[in-house]
């Protein structure tokens, strides 16, 4: 945890790709700020369709949450191709999903959590912000170190000390399972938030929006959409 004191905040910055865990976090958002603003990263990923969903999904946050939308403040775009160049993965270039030699998947993107939180952290200090909000997952990912509570812990603490003021990074996904994440976006928003999110949003790897299925749009292949599929599943079972 950080070694600064938490405070009570009034607005947040969410890290907001587009897909469902960030889709379910700004909703979270916007349930206890009272100021809220988005920040998508464009990394050169391959499935670069999550940038045009995240609009989609931005756009449709006030039907799903009428008594919400006052909040939703600024979206932010920031381009870090050049990172996603140097980063090379499954995600970025034509490469086979499969694990590698240290046991990873070659979906990893190496420090890329680290870098959108360091750039988040720069915009919310500049923009007021009071805390990061992020979609990391310890309990249901895909196997991403810098998805894990420690990572998330210790970042906190580096912005903390780099900035020299307390820096928040709140994770409300990291302790859940992903049918855990869509009983959250119900409880949250109901019917209409979680139709919001099957509908507008994308977490496919492939970019895959050619078939909408029980769960949402995808390949219905990737690690991503056999996560998510899987976490529908025992939601609706439960």
């Amino acid at each position: 945890m950080s070694a600064f004191d938490r405070q009570p905040a009034a607005s947040a910055l969410v890290l907001f790709s587009g897909g469902q865990d960030s889709a379910t976090c700004l909703a979270w958002a916007l349930d206890r700020y009272e100021r809220v603003e988005t920040v998508g990263f464009d990394y050169g990923q391959r499935h670069a369709v999550e940038m045009q969903a995240r609009l989609a999904v931005r756009a449709g946050m006030a039907g799903a949450l009428p008594n919400r939308a006052e909040r939703l403040g600024e979206d932010h775009v920031v381009d870090l191709t050049g990172y996603g160049a140097i980063a090379e993965s499954a995600l970025t270039a034509d490469k086979a999903m499969e694990m590698d030699a240290r046991g990873l998947p070659t979906t990893f993107v190496p420090g890329r959590n680290l870098v959108f939180l360091s750039v988040a952290a720069a915009l919310a200090d500049r923009r007021g912000l009071d805390v990061l909000v992020g979609g990391m997952c310890e309990t249901d990912f895909s196997g991403y170190p810098d998805c894990r509570r420690d990572t998330i812990d210790a970042m906190e603490r580096a912005l903390s000390l780099g900035l020299d003021k307390p820096v928040r990074i709140e994770t409300p996904l990291m302790a859940l399972t992903k049918a855990e994440t869509w009983a959250l976006a119900d409880r949250i928003g109901g019917e209409a938030l979680v139709e919001l999110i099957l509908e507008a949003s994308h977490t496919c790897y492939r970019g895959d929006r050619s078939e909408r299925h029980a769960w949402g749009y995808g390949c219905g292949t990737c690690p991503a959409c056999e996560l998510r599929a899987r976490g529908h599943a025992e939601w609706v079972a439960s």
